[in-house]
């Protein structure tokens, strides 16, 4: 079978090489250095030239095999990404090192497996709170049995200002403290609120209090008292998603807002009403200033029925304010004029998603 090239006969050889130290196993029989060295060597000759779906059948049958040669399981853990799960998520062999090692080298989703990975251990987590990376944190977020001490709760409680995707697994998280719901309870949606105040008793009266005056301050664009402002973007960016979205609930959120607060200087203020008012991401408003097409930004303006005549008046006002874009100079704004065409707010809307995803 070693000789022959037939994948079948080389899945055989595996399968039987397996079943052997399987025996061996369970007999208790010791591991004698030799044949660990001469198994090792089998299984990556073998493996090395084997085909996607004999590497994947092995390694489902090596995930939980704590006899398995280490340089093997670590070929396995780097290999694409369902052949490697099984041997992430399982393998007794893999070592805190080894999982170090897959967040540096290996794909995103190899490290988001890393972060699920049952009973993660302190450094593992440090490492993955160390590098950052959003998807990974919420994954870790996710593993209620990793080892996530009051520290790294705190750092991740921190995160989610900006990182949308982990307010929901963090407020479910059986290591979240009372403290920490308290700092939570100004990121997340109203229905994880009342989890919160359920589950902490939280007085729902002073937490909405101190919300409401967050945004006032954020409304007023005021930094508190020696706090660097540039230190702050996302803190305040939320502050003034937070306040949109309570102008929108009470039916405030009108589209004459949108030269108000550009008057007052208020840029982030105005891309997230824009992108409310009509149904956008922000990030698509903030492509369309940034870009050298100023009809981008009419067509969202046109979306929300912004007339015409107003839109030189904030075209003008957001150049001043993010350095002269949206550029194009007047013949940029002449086509920003047809974007007020004989077509209804919705058109205008689907227009402006597809064109700004080009950009």
């Amino acid at each position: 079978m070693a000789r022959s090239r037939d994948p079948g006969d080389r899945e055989r050889l595996l399968t039987g090489i397996i079943e052997l130290c399987e025996a061996g196993q369970a007999i208790g029989a010791p591991a004698d250095p030799d044949i660990q060295r001469l198994l090792d060597s089998i299984f990556m000759t073998l493996v090395v030239e084997a085909e996607r779906d004999i590497r994947q059948r092995l390694s489902e049958r090596l995930a939980d095999a704590p006899w398995a040669p280490s340089a093997l399981i670590n070929i396995l853990a780097l290999d694409e990404i369902e052949i490697a799960r099984p041997i992430i998520a399982r393998s007794p062999v893999l070592q805190d090192h080894d999982l170090i090692r897959l967040l540096v080298q290996a794909t995103l989703e190899h490290q988001i497996e890393v972060a699920r990975r049952p009973r993660l251990a302190a450094s593992v987590v440090e490492a993955i709170l160390a590098r950052g990376e959003p998807a990974v944190l919420t994954a870790l977020a996710s593993n209620d049995s990793a080892e996530l001490t009051s520290d790294a709760m705190g750092r991740l409680v921190s995160r989610a200002k900006d990182v949308v995707a982990l307010r929901s697994p963090l407020a479910r998280h059986p290591r979240l403290s009372s403290e920490l719901a308290e700092q939570l309870y100004l990121w997340v949606g109203g229905a994880l609120r009342e989890a919160l105040q359920t589950r902490f008793h939280l007085d729902a009266r002073a937490m909405d209090t101190a919300i409401d005056d967050a945004l006032r301050s954020a409304h007023r664009g005021e930094t508190p008292e020696g706090e660097d402002p540039l230190e702050n973007t996302s803190e305040r960016e939320e502050m003034e998603r937070l306040l949109v979205e309570k102008l929108d609930s009470a039916g405030q959120l009108r589209p004459g807002y949108l030269l108000r607060v550009l008057r007052e200087g208020r840029l982030p203020l105005f891309i997230q009403a824009l992108a409310r008012l009509g149904s956008f991401e922000p990030g698509q408003i903030r492509r369309a200033i940034d870009s050298n097409r100023p009809e981008l930004l009419a067509l969202a303006c046109s979306a929300v029925s912004i007339d015409r005549s107003v839109f030189p008046t904030i075209l003008d006002h957001v150049r001043q304010l993010n350095g002269g874009r949206p550029g194009g100079g007047s013949e940029g704004a002449r086509r920003a004029s047809s974007a007020f065409g004989p077509f209804t707010p919705d058109i205008a809307g689907m227009a402006f998603r597809q064109a700004v995803g080009a950009v």
